[in-house]
């Protein structure tokens, strides 16, 4: 009977449930930021409204929801994924060109 044992660079491509909060905060941050005029803008029809908020903004929340999926939808989030992984790697195989690193 053979046993299932996970490649090495299976193990070593997974991110701890850590580093995938720690990716997704920083990118719902960045994209905060880049979205930051849209955000506002939904902000200020919002302002002095409760209920109705719901069908008066609609425009501006889709804008917001449209923004911020470019940044946080599953393709960037695969991206930055990847991004965060190359890095890691190749700290990992050259420690010493990342002095800062914790080691």
């Amino acid at each position: 009977m053979t046993s299932k044992r996970l490649h090495p660079s299976t193990i070593m491509n997974a991110l701890s449930r850590r580093e995938e909060d720690t990716l997704m905060k920083a990118t719902k941050a960045r994209a905060l930021k880049e979205c930051d005029p849209v955000v506002k803008a939904f902000a200020e029809c919002a302002t002095g409204r409760t209920v109705s908020v719901a069908w008066a903004c609609r425009g501006q929340l889709r804008s917001v929801q449209e923004c911020m999926v470019q940044y946080t939808g599953p393709e960037p989030m695969e991206r930055v994924r990847a991004e965060y992984l190359r890095l890691r790697d190749q700290q990992l195989q050259n420690p010493e060109a990342f002095p800062n690193s914790q080691s």
